[in-house]
């Protein structure tokens, strides 16, 4: 992996995840741009001004919005990039433009509780589905070192799956603990792989699938001390409506640990 997307918005935690792309960037030799990217204010925010204050205050409220991210990164003092989405061009689209050209993207996990970060609750399944590009999704709580050094791959015999599988090669570094769970197929379908790449693995077969399958992840993940999960991610867009499979949405919502996705 030669480049790394990372996604800013007014966050604070955004000094967390620039600092795990940094990391990773300095372990892989890539290069990091980090892209400023947040939606204007939203109408809930304009609710309570006229619409004399709003053409005043509304465009105010952005730059204080990127002003804080600015300070974030410049604080970070990370090797990397500085860059933005242009303010008259629509945040997803652009941010998924951009990430077709480079090799991973890292977003942040998005955080109810956070009214001034300005990005979309679903823009981390929208970058996913609609780039096609491996997402390194890292939780809105937690701090995370090492990325890549116990890694949990949830494997499934899927085009997504093996994406996903695929984009993680990079990130495990030699000697890294890896185990592979698989439910209702043989995680050792994926054994020669992984040997041909140096990766010795432990693996476990489980059961049929059950409706709490994220549930499931992310209990293993915390049983093995996962520093990252890794897995396919299955949906499609419909009339701009994400669909995700449970597992899925589950992850994204509950994730304890970073995740790597890919569709």
């Amino acid at each position: 992996m030669a480049s790394i997307l990372l996604h800013l918005d007014a966050s604070p935690r955004c000094a967390v995840r620039l600092g795990v792309a940094a990391r990773l960037a300095q372990r892989l030799d890539a290069g990091v741009t980090a892209l400023y990217t947040a939606a204007p204010t939203p109408a809930a925010g304009r609710q309570l001004l006229s619409e004399g204050q709003s053409l005043v205050l509304a465009p105010a409220l952005d730059a204080e919005r990127r002003a804080q991210a600015r300070a974030l990164f410049d604080q970070a003092g990370a090797r990397a990039h500085w860059a933005e989405v242009p303010a008259d061009q629509a945040p997803v689209p652009a941010f998924v433009r951009q990430a077709l050209v480079h090799d991973l993207v890292v977003l942040g996990q998005h955080d109810r509780d956070d009214a001034v970060a300005g990005t979309a609750s679903d823009f981390v399944e929208n970058v996913v589905l609609d780039s096609g590009k491996p997402v390194l999704a890292v939780p809105y709580a937690g701090r995370f070192d090492e990325v890549g050094r116990r890694v949990l791959i949830a494997w499934k015999p899927t085009r997504e799956s093996a994406r996903a599988v695929a984009a993680a090669l990079p990130l495990i570094p030699e000697g890294a603990s890896v185990h592979v769970v698989a439910w209702d197929n043989d995680p050792h379908e994926i054994e020669p792989l992984l040997r041909r790449h140096g990766i010795e693995a432990q693996y476990h077969r489980e059961g049929p699938a059950m409706v709490t399958l994220g549930e499931e992840l992310l209990s293993r993940a915390a049983d093995l001390n996962s520093d990252l999960l890794v897995m396919g991610c299955y949906g499609h867009s419909r009339a701009r409506e994400l669909m995700l499979g449970g597992a899925s949405r589950t992850v994204l919502q509950s994730m304890t640990l970073p995740v790597l996705l890919a569709h």
